[in-house]
């Protein structure tokens, strides 16, 4: 996986990658480099708070004379150790259980949730895909065409109905197909509209009154290519309670992947998975360790 990972981390690497090679070949004095350092990390959208975070730990970790070897070893331990604050795994049992992906329009939800029913059906689950975004038409046929492509039944109501009756008829058909797992596609028609919120809490009730536990997961899916404009989004739905993680997609078309720093360190979110490609098998888990060889080496 990590060859495939640096293969489709090009853009957001390279250009990060070559200006560290180049800051530590100078032989500069280890303050100059970790100054520059700083630089190179702001440049990559990580957020001026976390890269001087970043920077303060390695002055901690490193000697005055440090090496470049050494600043750069101690740079990727800190990366990791950001990367690795929250857990990543998912949290589903085998039993029924419910996953929701939120975010605003246009940030990949339908195709991010296409490619976990993908992966989901291919470790033997039986899948239900839910349409409850019900005020675009073009999310409910974007979603009964992934539903075909990949032969997954799909619940969708008519244009403007209540997102959560959409939800509650889903739950039903749930037990009577046999389904272990349904996967709901939720509006995102503006992120700072209390109205999409209220809507979201009350598809989430719906879901923990007919299943004990769930949703298991609520997975906000961030567009990475917008870098730090993804954190303003974040915050506005950190408003809806009850996320457990953060689906990034895009990350293979944007020199922007120091975002990916900023959003678990300021929104104390893991990432658990990355988007890269169209296609129903362009997914990753997030893997720190992995990324942070990506992003450096």
């Amino acid at each position: 996986m990590l060859g495939n990972l640096r293969e489709k981390l090009a853009k957001t690497g390279l250009a990060f990658q070559a200006r560290v090679e180049e800051i530590f070949r100078s032989g500069r004095p280890r303050e100059a480099a970790l100054e520059e350092l700083a630089e190179a990390l702001i440049l990559a959208d990580s957020g001026v708070a976390t890269a001087e975070r970043i920077i303060q730990e390695l002055r901690k970790r490193t000697k005055k004379d440090a090496s470049p070897a050494e600043i750069k070893a101690a740079l990727k331990e800190e990366l990791v150790r950001i990367l690795s604050r929250y857990p990543s795994l998912l949290s589903i049992p085998d039993s029924a259980a419910v996953l929701m992906m939120v975010g605003v329009n246009g940030g990949g939800k339908t195709t991010s949730l296409a490619k976990l029913a993908n992966d989901f059906r291919n470790r033997g689950r039986k899948v239900l895909l839910v349409a409850a975004d019900t005020f675009r038409a073009a999310a409910q046929e974007q979603l009964r065409i992934w539903g075909k492509r990949l032969d997954l039944p799909v619940i969708q109501g008519q244009y403007g109905a209540d997102p959560a009756a959409v939800v509650y008829d889903a739950l039903q058909s749930l037990r009577a197909r046999g389904c272990d797992l349904m996967l709901v596609d939720t509006a995102g028609r503006v992120h700072t509209n209390t109205n999409l919120m209220n809507e979201l809490e009350k598809v989430k009730r719906i879901i923990a009154r007919e299943i004990e536990g769930a949703p298991q997961e609520i997975l906000l899916v961030l567009d990475s290519t917008i870098g730090q404009n993804a954190l303003i989004q974040a915050r506005e739905f950190l408003k809806f309670t009850g996320i457990t993680g953060i689906f990034l997609t895009k990350l293979d078309g944007t020199a922007k992947g120091g975002s990916v720093l900023s959003i678990v360190d300021e929104l104390k979110l893991p990432v658990k998975f990355i988007g890269v490609g169209e296609d129903a098998a362009d997914l990753l888990p997030f893997s720190p360790q992995e990324f942070a060889d990506a992003l450096l080496s």
